[in-house]
């Protein structure tokens, strides 16, 4: 007697599973132009590191002697990987399988892939392709019955996004729940042309007497410029990498020590043409990408959410080879105001840098909160503190560079003002309750109104205003901390990158 043929049974169910939903739809799957998900999962993790779990949990077909004749496996694959070696929960739908829906899932293998990442403490990648809910409404015949609607491990889903980073590709149409879970992640992907995601698909939305398409409904155009996914990209392949760049910054989970990398950039490094980059006319922009590719480690500048809230840039960086979290002003998009969309992706930003342990580096340049009746329709105000709100709230280690303006309520969100303020400005740094050039003529107008040359009046009392609005005003009564030149912010960043992460180094022992 011998084990023989279970071992054969074994080997043949795994053969099942690998076969997926047969060799048709894989084939129908390909020519969607969409990787099937098993090489998604190779196509992410590092070479011959993934070690699947529950790989023959599937649905059996038996025959009169109880043997088995074909076995559906499960829609949902998952396992243990490395990226970077670095251990991760990797799971992918399986299309192939009654187009990923929960009918055709297992719901405890579901519930334990989300388990396993908050349990262990493994970052968790989910790669998303088909509805995820209850399956079709034709199924319900099959049931014979219905059911008060509930998804099995939400709590663990919500868990995971307190304790490791998640991350959430949307590699093909993903409705209900799949697009839930989509949302349910610290950083999420759309493949352009091959992602569409929406609460339910045009078929839905016909019923509300909308006509329109996946793309139309829930294309990455729509949801990478409303702050639902943070990323757009051209293929699976571009996907994959993105998302190991993303994880690269953070720990493995709540608690740990984000990964320092090698760094072949000098601390010292200077650059002079910063000196120069802030226009004099306030009217005029810069790009303040260029400000940080500058002052940050090479090549390291890792932008999060490009598309949407665009008067703020939220990016990771090295300094030295050390992880930071960036936030910085674009006065290229309505003058770096803050509107809604931006207070948002702000908040959201600063609680993942708080959450994960990364020190922040704000590079200010704030004119203030969006006016104008539109911003006020928005609930700009309200979105504008609770920003204001998570930056106070955050414990982590906080550097402000005030590069240029820094005006009202926005400007103070600078970083929290009741804690150790480690801020420099460079010269060029305007600062108030608001700009002095929007009410000049309100708080002269008295003046104004009794000069025979008001032109000329207002000019004259432009210029002694500018004197005493001059940065050095502010730095002579400690208002400021330093004023530096430009050319040296580098090695500064540098210096606090090395400070912060000591104190974090204890804090995590």
């Amino acid at each position: 007697m011998t084990w023989k043929p279970e071992l054969e049974e074994l080997a043949a169910r795994r053969r099942m599973a690998e076969a997926m939903g047969g060799a048709d739809k894989v084939q129908r799957q390909h020519d969607r132009g969409k990787m099937d998900a098993r090489a998604r999962i190779a196509g992410l993790v590092d070479q011959n590191s993934f070690r699947e779990i529950g790989k023959i949990a599937g649905r059996g077909e038996y025959d009169a002697q109880g043997k088995l004749v074909h076995s559906a496996p499960s829609n949902l694959i998952f396992g243990r990987a490395n990226i970077d070696a670095r251990p991760v929960v990797a799971s992918a739908d399986d299309f192939t399988v009654r187009g990923g829906a929960a009918d055709a899932a297992l719901h405890r293998k579901f519930v334990q892939c989300e388990k396993m990442a908050h349990d262990m403490g493994l970052p968790m990648i989910r790669m998303i392709d088909g509805t995820g809910g209850g399956g079709s409404v034709k199924s319900l015949e099959d049931m014979g019955y219905t059911y008060v609607p509930m998804v099995p491990g939400w709590d663990d889903i919500m868990r995971n996004l307190e304790s490791v980073p998640v991350v959430a590709l949307a590699l093909g149409p993903t409705a209900g729940l799949g697009a839930a879970r989509v949302c349910m992640s610290h950083y999420s992907i759309m493949v352009k042309g091959l992602s569409q995601m929406f609460a339910a698909g045009p078929a839905v939305a016909a019923a509300i007497g909308e006509t329109v398409d996946k793309e139309g409904l829930g294309g990455s155009e729509i949801h990478t410029r409303n702050g639902v996914v943070d990323e757009e990209v051209a293929s699976e392949a571009e996907a994959f990498a993105y998302a190991r760049a993303f994880l690269s910054y953070l720990p493995s989970a709540v608690g740990q020590q984000a990964p320092r990398h090698d760094n072949h950039d000098p601390i010292d490094r200077r650059d002079e043409k910063l000196r120069d980059i802030v226009p004099k006319d306030p009217g005029q922009v810069y790009s303040m990408r260029s400000v940080m590719e500058s002052v940050f480690d090479r090549q390291s500048v890792f932008e999060m959410g490009r598309r949407w809230g665009r008067a703020a840039i939220t990016a990771f960086a090295r300094l030295d080879g050390w992880p930071v979290a960036v936030v910085a002003s674009d006065p290229s998009y309505l003058g770096g105001s803050w509107e809604a969309l931006t207070s948002q992706k702000v908040k959201r930003f600063a609680e993942l840098a708080d959450r994960f342990g990364l020190p922040v580096i704000h590079l200010v340049d704030n004119p203030g909160f969006m006016i104008g009746t539109e911003a006020e329709k928005a609930g700009t105000i309200r979105h504008g503190v609770e920003a204001m709100n998570a930056i106070y709230s955050a414990s982590i280690p906080w550097c402000s560079v005030i590069i240029r303006r820094a005006y009202g309520i926005a400007g103070s969100a600078m970083s929290n003002a009741e804690r150790f303020q480690y801020r420099f400005a460079w010269p060029s740094g305007d600062w108030g309750s608001l700009p002095i050039s929007g009410g000049l003529e309100v708080a002269y107008k008295a003046e104004l109104e009794a000069s025979d040359d008001p032109r000329a009046k207002l000019a004259e009392i432009k210029a002694r205003l500018d004197a005493v609005t001059s940065p050095f005003r502010t730095a002579e009564k400690f208002a400021v901390e330093d004023i530096i030149d430009p050319a040296d912010t580098r090695g500064l960043l540098c210096e606090f990158a090395d400070l912060a992460w000591r104190k974090l180094a204890g804090a995590n022992r």
